[in-house]
């Protein structure tokens, strides 16, 4: 058994083409077929299912995949390990971060980490902190960006505060609270909003405010992502919303008005028990998180 076949079984896992997979691998179909065939005879069984119209996994060819990926990235985490003793950081980093990340500018990060490390692969995973805290844990994400409820903390992981935050109301810039100074929940607890949908770390810190303050508010508009979409309904003075006061700056066409009993939230940023590759390291460094740890 070759690494090569394992790359080319989790290419086609990945893409469900054998056309895809092998464009990604830079090989002709033909040959990535050959190795995938060669392969099943070795295991005597068969890890796809070939039709006309699709490919998917057998049971055999799901059972056989997350050996597949560990040993891939086990083969990765080696070549770079001896790169990095000889002075060297290359391989793959996947970063995964919240849409309202704002303790670190993951762009201008990126820009610096590259400068330095220009042959290190960088992969960008977007989700909610539950889903990148669990990425980090299994392994498919090296560092992640999270943020939340001041009540929670990251389980599982290590974890590094970065700032605390609260957040601010969000509105359209001719809606009535735009020229306050400052209000209230009570005083939002009125108004239309639009968040997240209910559960994630998002969303909670508001639910459990106004819960905390006996008030109840409609949540007309559910959003997968605090982004321009989100923007755009409040500009449009369709809802308001509560965004920490370090993201809502970021957005076009809305006004911030500060809430005197505002959730707040912490950002962190995480990385596994089982610790760091010389990439997620030396990202790590780039930011400003360095070699200090916080164990969560």
């Amino acid at each position: 058994m070759e690494l090569q076949q394992l790359r080319y079984v989790v290419a086609v896992a990945e893409t469900n083409s054998f056309t895809r997979a092998a464009e990604r691998c830079l090989v002709v179909q033909s040959a990535l077929s050959h190795q995938i065939a060669r392969l099943e005879r070795e295991l005597g069984a068969r890890l796809f299912e070939r039709t006309s119209r699709r490919v998917r996994l057998t049971p055999a060819g799901a059972a056989f995949l997350p050996a597949a990926r560990q040993a891939l990235e086990a083969a990765e985490r080696a070549v770079a390990e001896v790169a990095a003793a000889v002075g060297e950081v290359r391989g793959r980093l996947v970063v995964g971060l919240i849409p309202t990340v704002a303790a670190v500018d993951i762009p201008g990060a990126l820009r610096a980490f590259r400068a330095r490390h220009p042959q290190v692969r960088v992969g960008l995973r977007v989700g909610a902190s539950e889903e990148l805290a669990e990425q980090v844990r299994e392994g498919t994400v090296d560092v992640a960006f999270l943020g939340l409820p001041v009540t929670a903390r990251p389980q599982g992981v290590v974890a590094r505060a970065l700032v605390r935050d609260r957040l601010v109301a969000v509105v359209a810039p001719g809606h009535p609270l735009a020229g306050e100074p400052e209000v209230d929940l009570r005083r939002l607890s009125s108004e239309v909003f639009v968040d997240l949908p209910a559960g994630p770390a998002g969303r909670l810190q508001s639910d459990q405010a106004f819960a905390a303050a006996g008030l109840r508010r409609n949540v007309a508009f559910e959003v997968t992502t605090a982004d321009s979409l989100m923007a755009r309904l409040v500009a449009e003075g369709l809802a308001i919303a509560l965004l920490p006061s370090r993201y809502a700056p970021r957005l076009a066409g809305v006004t911030t008005v500060g809430v005197a009993d505002a959730p707040e939230r912490v950002e962190y940023a995480v990385w596994s028990r089982d610790g760091r590759t010389p990439a997620a390291t030396a990202f790590l460094t780039t930011v400003g998180v360095g070699t200090a740890t916080e164990d969560a």
